[in-house]
């Protein structure tokens, strides 16, 4: 690795920095720029959420990291990605398959289609050691039974040896989990690691990341919709809208005082039980509107035509990422004594 290293001072604090990452899509309808000047960070044994609407660009971020972006019709055009000072997008993709499964690890978002039905699920585990480490094909299976258990999931001995429609949607998920974190990565890329999971299982999955993570000291990106879930698992939140970070900050702050019109709606859009006002049940406020087509954006700052506190230079000006206060950015921030005014 150190021949192709392309360390930085400036890095050094950080396990990850993502800069001015930009990912687009050449399609017949025209160019989406579905990642577009997109710029964080990852501490080590961190865990950052990323929350937006279908759309927004947050899964195509993750597959950007691990140059998962098929061409044709997607590209990466321009950014680096830090990881341990190295920048991921210089490096042979020799180097790059070695860090894949073993210093960063995805969880996709349904594994019923990420996981091969054709192969039992000791055999998929087992993969991810043999490919990375000097185990025979025994102590690689050894080593997925472990996992299985470690996972909670019953029975492992037996589970090895089935196939992916045996199991329930939580163990498959946990199966997942497992692969992930078979060779202790120092980053897992979450991405909707609970989707189409019942209430009770949410909350065991995500209970057993977090105990798995600060175990290993592993850091997380966690995409998702539920808010909730970034409140309880997350120490900052990024949230991004048709391609862009509108705001960053960490999670008390977000939930405390939002900034950008766009957090205001996705807050005040979380149902709550008894909600009323003088009395009266009130009714749970959306954001109007729909996500603007990413071919045809509007001009100025994308989120206008939903904005209720727009102003005239909204419709005209595309907003920067700006410091409000020290760990704060949003989109916007010289618009914002306008916006609220």
């Amino acid at each position: 690795m150190s021949n192709t290293s392309c360390a930085n001072p400036e890095y050094m604090d950080y396990l990850l920095q993502v800069k001015r990452l930009k990912t687009y899509f050449y399609i017949p309808e025209g160019l989406v720029k579905a990642v577009n000047d997109v710029s964080f960070h990852v501490h080590h044994s961190d865990i950052v959420g990323i929350v937006g609407e279908s759309g927004s660009g947050k899964s195509v971020t993750a597959l950007s990291i691990l140059g998962l972006i098929l061409w044709p019709p997607g590209r990466i055009v321009d950014g680096e990605v830090i990881f341990r000072k190295n920048d991921l997008r210089k490096l042979p993709q020799s180097y790059l398959r070695n860090i894949r499964g073993r210093d960063i690890s995805m969880i996709f978002q349904e594994p019923m289609t990420s996981l091969n039905p054709s192969y039992t699920i000791g055999r998929q585990i087992s993969e991810v050691y043999l490919a990375h480490t000097n185990l025979t094909k025994k102590e690689a299976l050894d080593n997925a039974k472990d996992m299985l258990d470690k996972m909670q999931i019953p029975s492992p001995s037996k589970r090895i040896f089935e196939y992916p429609h045996n199991l329930s949607g939580g163990m498959r998920q946990r199966v997942m989990i497992a692969m992930a974190l078979c060779c202790n990565p120092g980053l897992i890329l979450a991405d909707e690691p609970t989707t189409a999971l019942d209430v009770t299982i949410q909350a065991q999955i995500l209970d057993l990341m977090e105990t798995l993570q600060k175990k290993y000291q592993t850091s997380i990106i966690l995409i998702t919709h539920n808010l909730g879930i970034v409140a309880e698992f997350t120490s900052r939140v990024i949230v991004m809208y048709s391609g862009k970070i509108v705001e960053e900050a960490p999670v008390e702050e977000i939930f405390e005082n939002p900034l950008h019109p766009y957090t205001v709606g996705l807050l005040d859009s979380i149902p709550t039980v008894g909600r009323k006002v003088s009395g009266q049940k009130k009714r749970l406020p959306e954001i109007p509107g729909t996500v603007p087509s990413m071919w045809n954006l509007p001009r100025g700052c994308n989120f206008h035509p939903r904005c209720s506190r727009k102003k005239e230079i909204c419709e005209k000006e595309e907003p920067l990422l700006a410091e409000i206060k020290q760990g704060a950015e949003v989109h916007g921030g010289p618009f914002l004594a306008a916006i609220y005014s």
